[in-house]
């Protein structure tokens, strides 16, 4: 040890230096299993003998499960200490992936990945916080780009590996590939992950949890069963009526509390609410597509598991090379104007993916994944950044546990609607191994998903030429009226 050092100073240096590295394999371990899993559902599918449509609940329940656990990591790292909530996280995860590969039917697997879901739930706010609380602010950015690589890696190799694994393995072994990881860093969480916790932490809001996570996951099993199974008008309205009864009584019981699971109050702020609201409804367009292009490459155009993922690898350079543009772009035009335009031309993609089918040459579809990829990077950039323009740094966390949560049930909602829109083009030809008839019902569907996509531009009218500046750099000369 070096001379006038102490054992703590020694080993807070050592915290420092390991605390990035336990996040960021967090942060790749939960975006890996939300796209390793796309590549595989034909697999699986058969393997489980159901529908490729009906692995929409594996899907949706993980990001779901995300959806509804994230607004309560806060308070439990703030009650608990981040070390021991993220590794209880970490130990979640890990068992709800042991259980995923030996499930026998869909149902286990549903649950498991709903365990799943919990422990990543828990994961990346709580190791957000960390960081926040453990490096001082002129390090932090440097930090947080550290960490955000592998969750930026992960979509790129997860269809790939996906792919690779049942080439040659069995479809459970993606799942099992997550064990030693999550042993190993269960331990280095108990041995290196800092400690902080909030003394003055508020009580929990128990009834807003009940009634959001209730009425958020009764609509989710409406959008599931809806299409698939042989239920009656009645109990279908019935269980939608439901749905949207408990979510309105947890904006009403959110507008009296002190200390509500989600501050509503929040959605005052104009950019924050267009970017939010126009944010969920462009996502439920766009987030189906992972779901569907691999039953296109696989079931209607015959492709293996291992080539799908490789087609689905030019989107994520394409996302990364954005990163680098679209700081740019923003400063250059304005959050209206790229919002507006950009998610008409993310519409236009998604339609162009009718054009792929059987003889379709390969750098067609290249090209249309790295096109996707450069038109989501740019619109999920504009709208994270846009949200946080006008929020104070008081509620700053609060936004943020808005944001994430509305991003992930948007992701769940886009694959049930995506599922039930080809469900519904592809008729009595679900389970039939026409490819042909496959790939047709399936081009529908992108048709409609992107002339949602399309529709859902004009949320982003309310938006005023000068709105987020402050983040962008970008300022628009606004001429005197001739009098």
């Amino acid at each position: 040890m070096p001379s006038g050092r102490s054992v703590t100073e020694v080993h807070l240096e050592r915290i420092k230096r390991i605390a990035p590295w336990l996040v960021a394999v967090g942060f790749f371990m939960e975006n890996l299993d939300s796209t390793i899993l796309n590549t595989v559902v034909p697999v699986i599918s058969e393997d489980l003998n159901v529908s490729a449509l009906s692995l929409k609940a594996v899907v949706t329940t993980y990001t779901l499960s995300l959806a509804v656990f994230i607004p309560i990591s806060g308070w439990m790292a703030d009650r608990f200490g981040t070390r021991k909530v993220f590794r209880t996280a970490v130990a979640l995860f890990t068992l709800g992936s042991l259980l995923c590969g030996l499930s026998v039917n869909l149902n286990m697997l549903v649950a498991s990945r709903v365990l799943q879901g919990i422990g990543g739930a828990m994961m990346t706010p709580v190791g957000r916080l960390v960081l926040v609380r453990t490096f001082p602010r002129e390090d932090l950015l440097r930090v947080m780009n550290f960490v955000v690589i592998p969750a930026l890696i992960a979509p790129m190799v997860g269809p790939f590996l996906g792919g690779l694994i049942v080439e040659w393995l069995p479809w459970r072994t993606i799942f099992f590939v997550n064990l030693p990881i999550g042993i190993v860093g269960w331990w280095m969480v108990g041995r290196y992950m800092p400690d902080h916790r909030d003394p003055d932490v508020p009580p929990m809001d128990k009834w807003g949890f009940l009634l959001f996570g209730a009425g958020v996951a009764l609509l989710s099993y409406v959008l599931e069963v809806f299409g698939e199974h042989n239920w009656s008008p009645a109990p279908m309205l019935a269980m939608s009526i439901a749905s949207v009864v408990l979510l309105i009584a947890y904006g009403i019981h959110a507008h009296w509390v002190k200390f509500p699971l989600l501050s509503i109050r929040l959605f005052m702020v104009r950019t924050f609410r267009i970017s939010v609201i126009g944010g969920f409804i462009t996502r439920l367009g766009v987030s189906g597509m992972p779901f569907l292009l691999p039953l296109l490459y696989q079931l209607g155009m015959g492709y293996s598991p291992l080539q799908a993922g490789l087609f689905t690898t030019p989107q994520a350079l394409g996302s990364i090379g954005m990163k680098v543009l679209s700081t740019r772009l923003i400063a250059r035009l304005g959050f209206r104007t790229v919002l507006r335009l950009n998610t008409v031309l993310l519409g236009c993609n998604i339609m162009a993916f009718s054009l792929i089918g059987p003889g379709v040459a390969i750098w067609a579809i290249l090209l249309l994944s790295l096109t996707q990829g450069l038109f989501s990077s740019l619109q999920f950039t504009c709208m994270n950044t846009l949200v946080y323009a006008d929020i104070n740094d008081e509620d700053a966390s609060k936004a943020n546990s808005i944001a994430s949560t509305f991003q992930q049930m948007a992701r769940g909602f886009g694959v049930a609607v995506a599922s039930l829109v080809a469900a519904i083009f592809l008729g009595g030809h679900v389970e039939q191994q026409d490819a042909a008839l496959y790939a047709n019902g399936l081009h529908h569907a992108f048709i409609a998903l992107g002339i949602a996509t399309i529709i859902s531009s004009l949320t982003f009218s309310g938006l005023r030429r000068n709105d987020g500046v402050n983040v962008s750099g970008n300022v628009v000369e606004v001429r005197p009226k001739s009098v």
